[in-house]
């Protein structure tokens, strides 16, 4: 059964920090894309960053500098480092992964909500 559990998510001030992860099981992480989306109230579902199997850190280019994404395929995780938090960043905030060959192997996690306001 695969699995892909957010965590990390909560209320921050303007400015301020947090990290998200996404752990993966029951799949080979290694073979797969991971992605972080997100969605905010009333609008369309968003790429934030991408971490390919290939090691390329991909990034919307309105988060570049702020946001940084990591994997690590020994605990089969992905990471996002969100800094200089702003109220437009407030939304649900879903991991994604996607095998590199077999793309109907796509699955979701069930998303971590992250606020920013003071």
């Amino acid at each position: 059964q695969v699995q892909l559990v957010e965590s990390g998510g909560g209320l921050v001030q303007p400015g301020g920090s947090l990290k998200l992860s996404c752990v993966t099981s029951g799949i080979h992480f290694s073979d797969y894309d991971m992605v972080w989306y997100r969605q905010a109230p009333g609008k369309k579902r968003e790429l934030v960053a991408a971490a390919t199997t290939g090691g390329s850190l991909n990034y919307a280019n309105h988060l570049k500098g702020r946001f940084i994404v990591s994997r690590d395929n020994d605990k089969n995780a992905l990471y996002l480092q969100m800094n200089t938090l702003e109220p437009e960043d407030t939304a649900v905030y879903y991991c994604n992964a996607r095998h590199q060959y077999e793309f109907h192997r796509d699955y979701w996690g069930q998303g971590t909500q992250v606020t920013v306001s003071s």
